[in-house]
């Protein structure tokens, strides 16, 4: 199976226990549970194809190369490559959809890690670390959006609630980014 179409078969699977075992949905309400689902997947898409777009024109406008270039020219250390990166993501994953952000910066950060003597998997750990806050911060957050179209709430709302969590996740993106000993411990384990 694809992941979408293993999605595929556990929503089926999820209608089927959730109809026929333990019959906590109606026929009758299959109708407004479909809607439901749409109105969120189609808030969804919407979203994803917006950042695509966005991927799209700054892939189309050079920018960045421009940034690599940059930043290879200002002669960093590797800690402040390292917080430039944070920074770079965290205002990506902000506006825009993370297989975006990584589709346009990781063959650009990749090369300049790699000349700073960065191993590959702390930046790929570190890329996903920030990006996953980004799935959980204003504007564009994907998952505040779900989270308020599932329970009713507003994205006001769900923020607020969910600004403790960031902030937990911000302190965890510094350990993790500055001890790469958590990040690489396991994989020089195993390989």
């Amino acid at each position: 199976f694809t992941p979408t179409e293993a999605a595929a078969v556990a929503a089926v699977y999820a209608f089927f226990i959730a109809v026929f075992v333990y019959r906590d949905m109606k026929m009758k309400d299959v109708p407004h549970v479909l809607l439901e689902s749409a109105k969120v997947t189609i808030m969804l898409m919407f979203i994803v194809a917006n950042a695509l777009l966005f991927a799209h024109v700054l892939t189309t406008e050079r920018i960045p190369q421009a940034i690599a270039e940059t930043i290879v020219g200002m002669g960093m250390a590797p800690w402040q490559f390292l917080l430039v990166v944070n920074l770079l993501l965290l205002v990506a994953g902000m506006f825009m959809e993370p297989t975006g952000v990584i589709l346009i910066l990781a063959p650009i950060l990749f090369p300049i890690a790699t000349r700073l003597g960065i191993d590959p998997v702390h930046l790929g750990i570190i890329m996903v670390v920030n990006l996953e806050i980004g799935m959980v911060t204003p504007p564009v957050g994907l998952n505040l959006f779900v989270t308020s179209g599932i329970t009713n709430m507003s994205v006001a709302q769900v923020v607020r609630a969910a600004l403790p969590w960031t902030l937990i996740l911000l302190a965890f993106l510094a350990v993790v980014t500055y001890v790469p000993g958590i990040t690489t411990f396991l994989p020089e384990l195993l390989f």
